[in-house]
């Protein structure tokens, strides 16, 4: 497989694939492709079935096939922000916020992640349930807003508001920490629960969750 990633901040990856070769999808990403892209729906199973459920993903997801010569095949990010391409390995594997997942190489596996503590689960928002990429090939990751990547040393924690994790190694853990001091959780205009994170490995932050985004044009919205 070949691909660029253009027009930022509305982006779409282009990718080209020889003949044979299967790229796997969201239902709904497919932007454009030449017409011997063969399209199957796939569940794979009940429990994957559950699992994109719970991870917000869509219940099935497309394979597309290049039949008879080599294809091409776009797919556009559903929101303003960036597209990442993110090589996974067997020893490799990365998790990503839910609905993070565009696209792939057939070889990438998917499956939900959830956090091990239960106050991360019980306090963590939008990171508590999350996807896991593990297996291997190229990944194509969806980001809110730009990009801003950082490579943590083993110990070494960053402590970041709930909503602007897009991606971490598999080696990172997770933890929620309440906000320190009653006037800074009733009055300091964040969320009362922030997210830290520790290395060893590689995280993504964005800059515009969407969810961030919602709550901004819900306030301009005449009765809200």
């Amino acid at each position: 497989m070949r691909y660029e990633i253009k027009g930022e901040p509305l982006p779409v990856v282009i990718c080209e694939v020889d003949s044979g070769e299967t790229l796997i999808s969201e239902a709904g990403a497919m932007s454009w492709m030449t017409p011997n892209m063969e399209m199957k729906t796939s569940g794979g199973g009940v429990g994957k079935v559950f699992g994109r459920m719970f991870s917000g993903e869509s219940l099935f997801q497309n394979r597309y096939t290049a039949q008879g010569g080599p294809g091409m095949i776009a797919f556009a990010s559903s929101f303003p922000g960036a597209i990442r391409a993110i090589e996974i390995t067997p020893d490799k594997p990365v998790v990503v916020q839910k609905s993070g997942f565009l696209a792939s190489e057939a070889g990438v596996e998917l499956s939900v992640f959830f956090q091990k503590k239960f106050a991360a689960g019980l306090f963590g928002g939008e990171g508590f349930i999350m996807q896991k990429l593990s297996g291997h090939g190229i990944a194509f990751i969806e980001i809110d807003g730009s990009a801003v990547e950082y490579v943590l040393a083993p110990g070494q924690q960053m402590v970041i508001d709930t909503g602007y994790l897009a991606m971490m190694d598999a080696t990172c853990s997770m933890d929620v920490k309440a906000v320190a001091g009653v006037k800074n959780a009733l009055f300091g205009g964040e969320s009362l629960f922030n997210t830290v994170i520790t290395g060893p490995g590689r995280i993504v932050l964005q800059t515009m969750p969407m969810s961030n985004f919602a709550g901004a044009v819900a306030k301009l919205v005449p009765g809200k």
